[in-house]
């Protein structure tokens, strides 16, 4: 939500790359294609970032980490469908983006920094 050019063709591209980048990891290759694209790009960057840590987090606490790749692959070709499903097809649409503030609003002590610049 910072970046007011995200729509919902972009996260869309970047869902599919990603997508795309582990499904090839399932068959012991890896071969990540991020979307040409900048802010596509960049959001395939911060999904495959948050990924990472979150398995290394798991690591840390466990010892191991139960996150396959086949499951983030599952994942992502579900928000994928999603994201189809709950778009509009307009070429600027943020439907998609707004479902998931709906159904994924953030937590209550997290509140979004004020736009008002104060001196």
């Amino acid at each position: 939500m910072e970046n007011k050019e995200l729509n919902d063709s972009a996260v869309s591209a970047a869902l599919e790359a990603l997508a795309e980048t582990y499904r090839t990891l399932e068959t012991g290759i890896y071969y990540a294609k991020p979307p040409d694209a900048q802010i596509p790009r960049a959001l395939y960057g911060q999904i495959a970032g948050f990924l990472q840590e979150a398995r290394k987090q798991e690591t840390a606490r466990t010892g191991l980490s139960s996150l396959k790749d086949s499951d983030v692959f599952r994942l992502l070709v579900f928000l994928v469908r999603v994201g189809k499903q709950e778009t509009n097809g307009r070429p600027r649409s943020r439907a998609f983006l707004g479902f998931l503030r709906a159904r994924f609003p953030l937590p209550a002590g997290a509140k979004a920094e004020s736009r008002i610049i104060i001196p």
